[in-house]
């Protein structure tokens, strides 16, 4: 079996090219493709937010790694699919409407694909109605929204207000984050999770499945 401690070092320092070789490597050697996730990617990305709770990464660091590990995704995911692995759960990523943020939400969409989750990346300024389509039509169990600005917060609650009536509340759960947004205010629009930073959303969607 091939060292495959390089690609682990190679997501921590955000090395996309190294990343995608080694993978390639370990999956001519015949290394079974969810091994690659689980015990070198998904630590790898773990370590990486442990990193920027301690303030010893950053957002550019993240972006980086982020791109590494997705990169190392991209060649591993139609694999799994086809074996029949299941992602842990469906995920609706986006910036509400109004909001053209991009970043914040990149970096969540990143830690979740490195938990084991499917992302949807449903992009920036996401009218309710996207976020109650990507639950009926494609199965979404969670939806995330992140919001940059507070003039833009008051769209997470429309989007909550639209899914229940919808008739979808109950079939997801809904995260929120973004700088201006707060546990207090998660509350109040009766929201299933928040996170603080895009480094604990990955705690914040386990919980919230239960």
């Amino acid at each position: 079996m091939p060292d495959l401690k390089p690609l682990h070092e190679a997501i921590l320092n955000g090395d996309a090219k190294t990343a995608k070789a080694t993978t390639e490597a370990a999956l001519a050697a015949g290394v079974a493709p969810l091994t690659l996730v689980q015990e070198y990617m998904m630590p790898a990305m773990a370590e990486v937010g442990r990193r920027f709770e301690c303030n010893e990464y950053f957002v550019p660091e993240l972006l980086l790694a982020a791109r590494a590990m997705k990169t190392a995704l991209e060649l591993i995911r139609p694999l799994l699919a086809a074996s029949g692995v299941q992602p842990v759960a469906r995920v609706a990523v986006g910036t509400v409407k109004g909001d053209l943020h991009d970043i914040g939400k990149n970096l969540v969409a990143a830690m979740l694909e490195g938990g084991g989750y499917e992302v949807i990346d449903l992009g920036v300024n996401v009218t309710p109605e996207k976020f109650i389509a990507a639950v009926r039509e494609k199965g979404a169990n969670i939806v995330a929204m992140s919001a940059l600005l507070t003039t833009t917060m008051p769209s997470m609650k429309t989007t909550v207000d639209a899914l229940k009536q919808a008739g979808v509340r109950e079939q997801v759960k809904v995260l929120v984050g973004g700088a201006p947004v707060t546990q207090k205010y998660a509350d109040e629009i009766g929201a299933d999770g928040y996170s603080e930073s895009a480094a604990g959303i990955v705690a914040v969607a386990k919980k919230s499945l239960g």
